[in-house]
């Protein structure tokens, strides 16, 4: 009885030794980790290709249509720059910029969903499709099934 107890505490101690390192393998461990880290590292090189195409490409064209006017210079001035005191200002244009870039970016991964939904869609159908050939019974089935029909004559 006092031998189980000892192994069990051991257990226990073992376990809490591992403890925050060991989970932390563990969890370092599990393929999810690295998909998380691998979809953050394509993120942020997404987020770039969609900031360089708001800023480069879209706000330009935009502002050509309203005119000529840059969206990133927009601002609200709450106190002119006196001397070496710089101006206090709302910069709402790059609020639009960034709320353009938000809506974009939304509706690029809207659309990259939309197309991986369709392929799944068509995979899933085309099983659904294929026939499915239902095995032959076994021996022991055919055997049994005609025991009952004669049984039932």
């Amino acid at each position: 009885m006092q031998k189980s107890l000892i192994a069990e505490n051991s257990k226990k101690a073992k376990a809490k030794a591992k403890g925050f390192i060991g989970e932390f393998k563990e969890f370092v461990s599990r393929g999810n980790v690295v998909d998380m880290a691998v979809g953050v590292v394509v993120g942020t090189a997404f987020t770039a290709i969609v900031n360089s195409l708001v800023k480069e490409i879209i706000m330009p064209f935009v502002g050509w249509l309203i005119g000529g006017m840059d969206f990133s210079n927009f601002k609200l001035v709450l106190k002119a720059a006196e001397g070496e005191t710089p101006e206090v200002a709302i910069l709402y244009g790059n609020f639009i910029n960034n709320v353009i870039n938000f809506f974009i970016l939304a509706f690029v991964v809207f659309t990259v969903v939309k197309i991986l939904n369709s392929f799944k869609r068509k995979k899933v159908e085309e099983v659904a499709e294929e026939p499915v050939e239902e095995p032959a019974p076994s021996e022991e089935v055919v055997l049994l099934t005609e025991i009952r029909d004669l049984l039932k004559k």
